[in-house]
Parts: structure tokens; C-alpha cells; sequence
């Protein structure tokens, strides 16, 4: 799961640990302070609509350089962005406002692969790092060159990532 998904893949991992094998989680966290933040993007597009966040989401979520030589996938995802119901947005919000599963990830059993990007601003690999370290035996890995949105904006190195971790879980299995 990427980002908002990844919180989602954790609460699953944690909860229902029979309904997933692996995890990957990328450019994600288990908590996500300050609430307030999210709490003011809540009350922002209920009042200003979605187009009041996009450019200040989007520079989050790709490097300044390679926005600047690839325009029409950028805009594509802030046209995405812009296109999301506000009440949705504002609901997600609000859920990582009052999300806090550090205490819960400890409980995660699946083989767990975490990604960060190494420019992400949104979830850093510092607290990417900090995820790693509370789920047992975590994989970690950064990306260079990329940010929130790795999967996006770096899709061969987090899918070589994604595979190196799959074999490496496969040789642990058959090991056993």
C-alpha cells in the first residue's frame, strides 16, 4: 500500500493477520502527527474545494526536477487529485488525524517490505526507517531520486525492490 493504503495494509496486517501474506508498505506511516494539519486540509477543501490543495500537495508528492521534465503525468495526477470528492478527502483526513498504530504494528507477522522515497517530505525516510524497526523482521529500503508518490514517480526501482524482497521471502519459505 502507498500511503493512505499502506496505513490501510498495516490496520489489516495488525487485525487480520490471516488476510495477508506479504506487505509491501511505501511511503507510508503509522502515525502521522501533527493533527491539526490534517484536521485544517479537512476544513479547507469542505470550504475551498480540492483545487485549494493541489499544488501544494503535488510538490510534495513528486521531486521539483522531475516534475519540471515530466508535465503531463503530473498533471494528470493533480487533474486526479482535483477530481476527488472534497467530503472523501476531508473523511481520509480526519481517519490520519486520529490514526495512531504504533502500539499495533509490533503484531504485524507477514513479511514486510518498507519503501521510502528518498525526498518524500510527506512520510521521511527517517520515520519510513522508524516503521521498519517496529515491525519484526522488516526489510527497508530507500529510493533515491524520488518522493511521496515512489511507485509513480520511480516505478522500476520500486517494483525491482518489491521483486529482490519477494525472493528473498521465497527462500526464507522454502528454507523452513
Amino acid at each position: 500500500g502507498v500511503s493512505l493504503g499502506g496505513m490501510v495494509g498495516m490496520w489489516l496486517a495488525a487485525n487480520a493477520p490471516e488476510r495477508i501474506s506479504r506487505l509491501a508498505l511505501c511511503c507510508t506511516a503509522a502515525y502521522l502527527p501533527p493533527a491539526s494539519m490534517w484536521e485544517q486540509r479537512a476544513a479547507t477543501v469542505r470550504t475551498q474545494g480540492m483545487g485549494a490543495l493541489v499544488s501544494p500537495v503535488i510538490t510534495r508528492w513528486f521531486t521539483p526536477a522531475w516534475a519540471q521534465r515530466n508535465p503531463g503525468p503530473v498533471a494528470a495526477v493533480a487533474a486526479m487529485l482535483e477530481g476527488t470528492n472534497p467530503e472523501g478527502y476531508a473523511g481520509c483526513a480526519e481517519a490520519i488525524a486520529v490514526m495512531d498504530q504504533r502500539g499495533a504494528i509490533a503484531a504485524i507477522t507477514a513479511p514486510t517490505l518498507v519503501i521510502a522515497g528518498a525526498e518524500d517530505p510527506a512520510t521521511p525516510p527517517a520515520l519510513s526507517a522508524r516503521l521498519a524497526r517496529a515491525i519484526p523482521d522488516a526489510t527497508f529500503t530507500v529510493v533515491r531520486g524520488t518522493a511521496h508518490l515512489a511507485n509513480y514517480q520511480t516505478p522500476g526501482e520500486v517494483t525491482a525492490a518489491m521483486r529482490s524482497e519477494e525472493r528473498r521471502v521465497g527462500k526464507e519459505c522454502r528454507s523452513r
